[in-house]
């Protein structure tokens, strides 16, 4: 496939659109792929990269071996999920510190129409997808009612969630942070990014040393997911894809629970900065909630959040007539 630079920018413009997704509980990355038209390229581009690409370097070259695993795309789309993480990693965690409910309703409006752009892919309706997306969405719902984990404290552990994270990332409906969320690692995730960031900016090293240990420990277990699950999801795409789209369809609905903007606590935990944060709480109606609801404005942004993705499906429309 023939791009031009501006069509690099694009993609890497969806990579931090991406990045973004990810950084928030509730919200997938791989929704967001979907949706802007590159999930099924990112998936074949991933499963391309193998020990046989060495082969192909040493034989005919490292442009070769560059073009064969569509690199170029990668390097675009990545640059741009690790530029939004990087840098928004600092203000979504004030967000949710100090702006939840609007944060949420936001993100509640994109899931929602992503729901609705989701299914409509689907070309079959037999009762085998009808059965996935009721049982993905009760599935997916008492997920969402899990108690999250302790802290990870384990090389191991931290291994553990970059792999199952990576897995939920790619993966349109389920999102990547709100696993990290139940496994008790999010808040160890959100820290290291913004460490590692500040030990450079600071010159903190004893900073940016513990960070970039941690980093990396995520990092390999999401790689070696990537790879893992890339591969099997492929296949499903290509084999099975109405089946498919009926379950991501069914945990991006039972997933709305854990996303819903009004929230009762019930209970809380210190986090490693002394703050207390949420521990586990319940979806409540906007009128039972203790203080101001924002109603208002929370509806305003559900409503723009449905919009965005309304407006990137004509996009996407658009592009596939031109």
């Amino acid at each position: 496939m023939q791009r031009r630079l501006i069509d690099y920018l694009a993609i890497t413009l969806k990579g931090i659109a991406m990045g973004a997704a990810d950084v928030v509980p509730g919200v997938s990355g791989g929704t967001i792929a979907f949706i802007s038209g590159i999930y099924e390229e990112l998936l074949e581009s991933i499963d391309k990269i193998n020990l046989g690409i060495l082969k192909v370097w040493k034989k005919e070259g490292f442009k070769r071996a560059w073009h064969s695993i569509n690199g170029n795309f990668l390097l675009a789309l990545f640059s741009g999920i690790a530029i939004s993480i990087l840098s928004l990693a600092k203000l979504i965690k004030w967000l949710l510190h100090h702006k939840p409910i609007l944060l949420w309703s936001f993100f509640f409006g994109l899931v929602l129409a992503s729901i609705l752009y989701i299914a409509k892919q689907i070309k079959g309706w037999s009762p085998k997808v009808i059965i996935a997306i009721i049982i993905t969405s009760v599935l997916s719902y008492y997920i969402t009612l899990a108690e999250p984990f302790a802290s990870p404290d384990s090389p191991f552990y931290l291994l553990f969630c970059g792999f199952i994270a990576i897995i939920a990332m790619i993966l349109p409906g389920v999102s990547g942070a709100f696993i990290l969320l139940i496994l008790g690692a999010y808040q160890t995730a959100i820290d290291t990014i913004n460490n590692l960031r500040d030990g450079v900016l600071n010159g903190n090293m004893e900073l940016f040393k513990d960070a970039f240990l941690k980093f990396i420990l995520l990092a390999v277990g999401a790689v070696v997911g990537l790879k893992v699950f890339s591969k099997a999801l492929n296949w499903m795409f290509k084999h099975q894809k109405n089946l498919t789209l009926g379950i991501l369809t069914g945990f991006m609905i039972g997933s709305l629970n854990k996303i819903w903007p009004w929230k009762e606590v019930l209970k809380t935990r210190i986090n490693s900065e002394g703050e207390i944060v949420t521990l586990l709480d319940r979806s409540i109606l906007p009128t039972s909630y203790v203080g101001d609801n924002q109603l208002v404005m929370a509806i305003v942004l559900i409503v723009i959040g449905f919009g965005a993705i309304l407006l990137i499906e004509t996009l996407g429309k658009g592009k596939d007539k031109a």
